[in-house]
């Protein structure tokens, strides 16, 4: 059974943990580890792409252009 510090630093690091990730949401940076744990977990018979290629397509979905038109994150 875990002590009572143990538990007390794993809740902590799960906090900021949630807290990076959140943060990096909120600026853009998507998060890889996620999308392999998701990738592996529901789709284990596809691909995986690269970290290149997962910043990539994640740059190109939030800042493409369409039709001359910008889509941005606003």
């Amino acid at each position: 059974m875990p002590t009572r510090t143990e538990v007390v630093i794993r809740r902590a690091r799960l906090v900021c943990d949630t807290a990076v990730q959140t943060a990096r949401l909120m600026v853009g940076v998507p998060d890889y580890d996620n999308y392999v744990l998701h990738r592996e977990t529901n789709h284990p018979e596809q691909s995986i792409m690269t970290y290149q290629e997962f910043f990539r397509e994640r740059q190109e979905a939030r800042y493409a252009v369409r039709k001359g038109r910008f889509r941005g994150c606003c």
